[in-house]
Formats: C-alpha cells, structure tokens, sequence
C-alpha cells in the first residue's frame, strides 16, 4: 500500500535543468563552441568534478576569464529562475497527496537553501514533511542514500513510497533504494536512458494522482 510521495526538486518540481543548459548552449555558441546534450546529461542529478567553464576554455582553445563567465552565467540564470514557476501538475500532486493522507517527502542532490529557496518562493515549502538534500549524506544520486533518508524521514518503508524522477541518475537511485518510481522528464532529461521503471509520463497534467495510486492497489 502505498503510504507516500517523495518528490526530486530540479527538473522536477522547478525545470531548472533545461534553462541552465539553454543559457549554457548560448554561452558556448558565443565562442563558436558546442556543449552536446549527450555530455551535460551526465551531469544531470548528480554532482561531479565536470565543470563547463573548463569544457568551453578547453573548446575554444584559448585562456578565457572563467570567474567572469560563470559570475555572468549564475547571475543570468538565477534571473531567468526567478520568472518561473513549478512544472504543470506539481501543485494538483501536492494538493490531492494531501487530501489523500499521504506523506510527502523530497529528495534532492541539491544543498538545502537551494531548495528550500524555491520552494518558498513558490509557496510550496509547507507541503513537505521532510526535505533530504546533499547536506544529508555523503555521496548524492545515483547513490540511494538521499532517497532511503527521506523514506526513514517520513517513517515508512521503502516499498510504501513512489519516487517521482526526471533524470537517470535520480530514478536509478529510488530503484536501488527500494522504492517504487515514476518519471517525468523533461525536455533535457527525455532522450536519457532509464532504468527499469514503473511509469512514465510527459507531465503530471497527463496522469492526476488518484489514478496513480490506484495502480499500485
């Protein structure tokens, strides 16, 4: 039976991934460069030693002013952040889960005042019974720690939790962590090779979570 929800946070709830590879891709054809999609992917959901500043100095072949680029990009982004709002279908999730009983949790390779930042900003921190994030543990997705946390965090067993994904590396996580996944990609994390999952669905708008539940019953 299942008892709760826990939610991933980029990509997600807030599509930060696909404006932070948009405003990338314009950085680097700046330069006359390329940052292929099949390479950022590998960064998506987790944290790694790749930084694309380096990858564009690298491509373009020529000494570049890395802390100027990436003080300019970050500003950039968090602007382009600011305007947006949570994906379609996040906040019906949000408002049945409750309605239903249903704990919810969020698990996130992301830092605590990220998160929580947005959240607010969207009203949608006081949702969450508990919020698990790279602050939590010692190694993120695709490592199940964050999400087998957030399980404990909310009392249940793994098995009573659907995990909602949009990255490779976060589904591989829950899946290994025991629990059951559902992803919705987005448009950056779409052509990504999942593991074995139990649902897939373009948007939340295209399954209500009523008819999800009753699925596993």
């Amino acid at each position: 039976m299942i008892k709760g929800i826990i939610f991933d946070f980029d990509g997600l709830i807030f599509d930060t991934e696909t404006h932070q590879y948009h405003l990338l891709q314009e950085l680097f054809t700046e330069h006359s460069c390329e940052l292929p999609l099949e390479l950022w992917q590998k960064e998506i959901g987790t944290h790694t030693d790749f930084s694309p500043f380096v990858y564009l100095e690298e491509q373009a072949k020529r000494k570049l002013d890395l802390k100027i680029l990436e003080t300019a990009f970050q500003e950039n982004f968090l602007r382009k952040l600011e305007l947006e709002k949570e994906r379609p279908g996040v906040k019906d999730y949000l408002d049945t889960a409750k309605s239903l009983g249903l704990k919810i949790g969020l698990a996130s390779s992301s830092n605590y005042d990220w998160v929580s930042k947005h959240l607010k900003r969207l009203g949608l921190f006081d949702y969450f019974d508990c919020i698990k994030t790279s602050d939590d543990v010692e190694k993120v997705k695709p490592d199940p720690a964050l999400y087998i946390e957030a399980a404990r965090c909310l009392e249940l067993q793994p098995n009573e939790c659907i995990a909602f994904e949009d990255s490779a590396h976060g589904a591989q996580a829950a899946k290994t962590a025991g629990l059951n996944v559902v992803i919705f990609p987005n448009e950056v994390t779409n052509a990504m090779q999942f593991c074995d999952v139990d649902y897939r669905f373009d948007s939340m708008m295209t399954m209500p979570l009523a008819d999800l539940i009753s699925k596993y019953k």
